[in-house]
């Protein structure tokens, strides 16, 4: 019987001794998780904003933080700039509680993420900048001639710092 309390005993704290280096190891040695971007534009060379910050021309490669909706502009000149939103969705072992176990693991993880634009060339019709700049011109003439045009008056910008030097005499008259 002693034996058997023994072994039992001892298959405890072996199992214990287990747990815990596993748990060491697992601590010591955690996992990583990658996440990167490509953005790519038809044609290349197109510069890439995204929530107003410049990320360089396309094709590019970048590593990304966190998951959501960015805001993106991509401009090219001869071709119409492209404001749009993109979606970045996190996969399935990023998910809360299961990142937890990710970055636990002694494993790397890596999310690779791929954004493809088409930018469309420039309509010269409505490119002729030469025409839009006639066109101001005549609405802003036809402004000033307008009957509730008024001349704009200057004012004072500032009060007047100068102080009257007379003072009324407080004195009584006899």
């Amino acid at each position: 019987m002693d034996d058997a309390a023994d072994a039992k005993r001892r298959w405890g704290r072996w199992s214990f001794a287990a747990a815990a280096a596993a748990a060491a190891l697992m601590l010591t040695t955690a996992g990583c998780v990658e996440q990167t971007m490509t953005v790519q534009s038809t044609p290349p060379g197109a510069l890439v904003y995204m929530n107003d910050q410049e990320l360089g021309r396309t094709p590019l490669t970048r590593d990304f933080q966190r998951y959501g909706d960015y805001d993106v502009q991509v401009r090219l000149e001869g071709y119409q700039t492209l404001k749009t939103h993109s979606k970045l969705k996190p996969p399935f072992w990023n998910w809360v509680p299961m990142d937890l176990v990710a970055y636990l693991l002694p494993v790397t993880f890596k999310d690779h993420k791929s954004l493809d634009y088409t930018l469309k060339p420039l309509d010269p019709v409505l490119d002729d900048s030469a025409e839009l700049v006639q066109r101001a011109e005549t609405l802003r003439q036809g402004l000033e001639s307008s009957p509730f045009t008024r001349v704009p008056t200057p004012r004072a910008t500032t009060r007047s710092t100068t102080r009257s030097t007379t003072r009324a005499s407080t004195q009584p008259k006899q």
